[in-house]
């Protein structure tokens, strides 16, 4: 079983201008008690052709991580403009929400996310330079694609040095790599872990 279940994921501020600040608040529980904090971090996919412009738009570190439920709100400025190629701007694109433990990746959430102009003769008739405070972004909030990582949430209790076998979650078996994790749905409407290394505001339910 996984020591973290993230129970709900409420995207604020959506739609908005493509100029805004991201807000999602994220809601998880701790099963156990673990020693570090958790990794959690915001990337823009600025190219379905090319992940060099993705954008790592925020990553912060959460603790400490006791038995509870906890609640808080992860904000990210939005994407640098001049590092996405005019042409992928306008159009569908994906944002990742992530979360490790001990630099290892467990939960992925997926957004697929909408620019477009907010006025309707600048989409029939598109300017020849993206007029980027006329962009709206639209984050398909219902729909998000989560992907779960069986890891090992307690490495500290190798003591023999052979690398052990990671956390089984639900009963499933436990893939050979990452490149087989399962696809799960995001349950739950609870849509608070106080922060260590970041200045997100955090409180336990």
């Amino acid at each position: 079983m996984s020591a973290v279940n993230n129970t709900n994921v409420a995207v604020l501020d959506n739609p908005a201008p493509f100029l805004n600040p991201f807000q999602f608040e994220i809601s998880y529980e701790c099963l156990a008690a673990l020693k570090d904090d958790l990794e959690w971090k915001i990337t823009y996919v600025g190219s379905a052709e090319d992940e060099t412009y993705d954008q790592l738009l925020e990553s912060v570190f959460v603790g400490p991580v006791n038995v509870g439920k906890y609640r808080f709100v992860l904000q990210a400025d939005p994407p640098e403009p001049s590092k996405i190629r005019e042409e992928d701007i306008i159009g569908v694109t994906v944002l990742l929400l992530t979360c490790s433990y001990a630099g290892q990746e467990f939960i992925r959430v997926g957004y697929y996310v909408n620019n477009d102009y907010d006025d309707e003769q600048l989409k029939e008739e598109p300017p020849q330079k993206v007029l980027l405070d006329r962009v709206q972004r639209n984050i398909l909030a219902d729909k998000p694609r989560v992907t779960k990582f069986p890891i090992n949430f307690h490495p500290e209790n190798n003591d023999n040095g052979q690398p052990t076998s990671p956390d089984h979650d639900n009963g499933e078996q436990t893939p050979a790599s990452p490149d087989h994790a399962a696809e799960v749905n995001l349950q739950g409407e609870e849509p608070n872990a106080s922060p260590n290394k970041c200045s997100v505001q955090c409180s336990q339910t």
